[in-house]
């Protein structure tokens, strides 16, 4: 009796190659989307990165830091989701935000996320009298601190509000930016500092509004240098920002560059690196 040897490949084109070289592919474009779903579910609801384009938080936040955003504190919004999809009206599992926090949200006027500084909540009475906040008829505790020196870089030049010769001081041959400081305290709330340039600015001297319902009000850091709420849209400011326009809250620094690198240049990555920035919370303590 002769037997004949049964050939364990398939020849090419048959069925069986086929249902191999299918069930790879799909297997490739489900690994794809699994990765796209779960980086969107991450960025939507968990964290997500925030970048530092001005200096109108100063000193708390330089150009060139590179945030966490925590998603979760406030619910979710339409500007919550990238591209704002799923688009629906309102916030769900909304929690109100609280006064001292760092926030990022969507400008009300224009397509563009900004960040700033939780000075007050629904029902709240704001007023400034030169440059000092009062909130609910009393001022806000303000003291004068060593001037704040924030290194001048790339990108971080030495700006002054007006333009003026800029007040730039030298330390172990390097220049700093000098700012008049003052440590500011919310009752029950977080202490910061801010930064004062003039002794007369635009909006030293604002209101008394409330805050009405569904809104927060607003502030940068950097006092002279921030188009906050005490600043309409008519006056390229955001006025009161609807609360719904929320996106997250500020946690903690990953990353800081002086805006020396280049892209084609790893090593440069690195140099341009201020590593003192990495780890720098935002989150507000209750007090």
């Amino acid at each position: 009796m002769v037997f004949q040897r049964r050939s364990t490949r398939s020849a090419k084109g048959s069925p069986r190659r086929s249902e191999t070289a299918a069930g790879g592919s799909w297997s490739s474009l489900r690994f794809f989307v699994t990765l796209i779903l779960l980086a969107w579910g991450i960025r939507s609801f968990i964290v997500a990165p925030f970048s530092i384009p001005s200096g109108s938080m100063l000193p708390t936040l330089y150009i060139g830091d590179y945030l966490l955003v925590a998603k979760w504190p406030y619910g979710y919004s339409k500007y919550s989701f990238p591209m704002q999809i799923p688009a629906f009206s309102g916030r769900i599992f909304e929690r109100p935000a609280k006064r001292g926090d760092v926030v990022v949200f969507r400008h009300p006027d224009e397509a563009a996320d900004l960040i700033k500084r939780v000075i007050g909540v629904p029902g709240d009475t704001i007023e400034v009298r030169g440059g000092a906040v009062v909130l609910n008829g009393k001022p806000l505790d303000r003291s004068k601190i060593a001037a704040a020196e924030i290194p001048v870089s790339e990108n971080s030049p030495c700006r002054t509000v007006p333009p003026a010769p800029p007040n730039v001081v030298n330390r172990a041959n390097r220049p700093y930016c000098v700012y008049t400081a003052y440590r500011e305290t919310l009752p029950g709330g977080p202490s910061y500092v801010t930064l004062d340039q003039i002794d007369d600015g635009e909006a030293d001297n604002f209101g008394p509004v409330t805050v009405p319902a569904g809104h927060v009000f607003l502030m940068g850091d950097n006092r002279d240098d921030s188009l906050d709420s005490r600043f309409d849209s008519v006056a390229g400011g955001i006025g009161m920002v609807p609360a719904d326009h929320l996106i997250g809250r500020a946690l903690v620094t990953f990353w800081s560059t002086n805006g020396s690198a280049a892209y084609v240049n790893p090593i440069s990555w690195f140099s341009a690196l201020r590593a003192g920035r990495l780890g720098n919370g935002y989150t507000s303590d209750r007090q």
